[in-house]
């Protein structure tokens, strides 16, 4: 079931409003130190975490936001220093940081004490899918649906929060345009440095990332048989509505006849804001559930993948640096594009005639892990896909965003 939409969470920032002014206030008393205090909705991971690796690595001290016993285990075992973000540590700990870092929203840390802060919003991934101001869905709320003031309201929040953030890194001057419009700031504001989050696909070779994905899927996945195929299917999230590609039991049977054929496993990828019921038949074990709960960062896994499957999601763009070849299932095309719309045409991305169903997108699957020649057909339009997003494949883009955090900051650190 899905754990949040945008209907619920803004609904929440409205009845929030008094808290936001009263943070607003203390934070203008308050004085802001050296200390840097990091956040990320998914977890110890993602940008974020690759950000505090190299801080730390020049001496520059940090502290970790936690929600959960689970996110406060994981700093603990990484040796990262941490505080329950909801508490009046995380309260004190944001308002007295000098830089704060974030990788989803303000919400990654204390959201009330982010004012007056340098604010690096180091964001997720490449936005294929329409977010921010360009998409509809994001004014939603569950207070008065249809009134276009709620909506209005809800914009000008948006864009006003917006305005907090200092730094948003680009992974190449075209994704820099979509943030600019998605977030509405200044141009000025984004840096083309590359994304940290990906720097884990650009370093060692190809054979050393593949054999370090492979080893990290054994540790969280003790049950997954990595000398098989893997193929990664990742649905994205639908804001709460629930996913029109979960296969029927006659989906299944096909699925697990194509599986067995080719020797391959399903790893089944839901988004953590909302769980699809990919429940396979009992009597298999040819389809692995693979969700936050155990791995919180797909990212460097992709490597120990033979295929992404996926819709809407920005992985494909994390995936083409590997490069992973790419199939689309893609049931409700038309009916998203209405709600939430792309960037770009999406048979760019996709190709023309994706499937629609389950049925349809089988022989696809046979034919990428039957077929050399499909196989590195797919390969070929994935490479081209990366060298359209991604104007750094060094794995350099860590130290390019901390180095421009810290001229803009006026420091410097060898």
């Amino acid at each position: 079931m899905a754990s949040f939409s945008f209907g619920a969470g803004n609904a929440k920032k409205l009845a929030r409003l008094p808290l936001y002014g009263l943070g607003r206030l203390v934070t203008l008393l308050t004085p802001r130190e050296s200390r840097w205090v990091y956040g990320c909705g998914a977890g110890i991971a993602d940008g974020a975490l690759a950000l505090w690796r190299e801080a730390r690595s020049r001496g520059i001290d940090g502290v970790w936001l936690t929600t959960t016993d689970d996110e406060a285990r994981d700093a603990e075992n990484a040796g990262i220093p941490h505080v329950p973000k909801m508490s009046w540590r995380g309260f004190w700990a944001t308002a007295r940081a000098r830089v704060v870092v974030v990788t989803h929203g303000f919400g990654d840390v204390h959201p009330y004490a982010v004012s007056g802060a340098f604010v690096a919003q180091l964001w997720h991934g490449i936005p294929l899918k329409r977010i921010g101001l360009d998409a509809p869905e994001t004014v939603r709320s569950a207070v008065l649906p249809n009134s276009g003031a709620v909506r209005a309201l809800l914009a000008w929040m948006y864009r006003r929060a917006a305005q907090r953030i200092s730094l948003l890194p680009a992974a190449s001057h075209l994704v820099r345009g979509r943030l600019e419009s998605a977030f509405g700031i200044p141009d000025a504001r984004i840096a083309v440095t590359g994304e940290p989050r990906v720097d884990v696909l650009s370093r060692g070779t190809a054979e050393q990332r593949r054999d370090a994905a492979r080893a990290l899927l054994e540790q969280v996945a003790p049950d997954l048989d990595t000398d098989r195929r893997l193929l990664l299917y990742a649905p994205t999230w639908r804001d709460g509505d629930p996913d029109p590609a979960v296969p029927s039991d006659s989906e299944w049977r096909e699925i697990l006849d194509l599986l067995e054929d080719r020797d391959a496993l399903l790893i089944v990828r839901s988004h953590r804001l909302g769980e699809g019921e990919y429940v396979a038949p009992a009597d298999t074990d040819r389809v692995v559930r693979l969700g936050a709960d155990r791995l919180a960062d797909v990212t460097p896994a992709l490597p120990a993948f033979d295929a992404l499957i996926t819709d809407y999601s920005s992985l494909v763009y994390d995936a083409a640096l590997v490069p992973l070849p790419a199939l689309f299932l893609a049931p409700d095309i038309d009916e998203y594009d209405r709600r939430r719309g792309f960037y770009g045409a999406y048979a760019d991305v996709a190709g023309r005639d994706v499937p629609t169903t389950w049925g349809a997108l089988l022989p696809e699957i046979d034919r990428l892990l039957g077929q050399d020649e499909v196989r590195e057909r797919r390969i070929a339009r994935a490479h081209a896909l990366s060298e359209r997003v991604h104007a750094f494949r060094d794995g350099q883009n860590t130290r390019r965003v901390l180095d421009e955090i810290l001229r803009r900051i006026g420091e410097t650190r060898p």
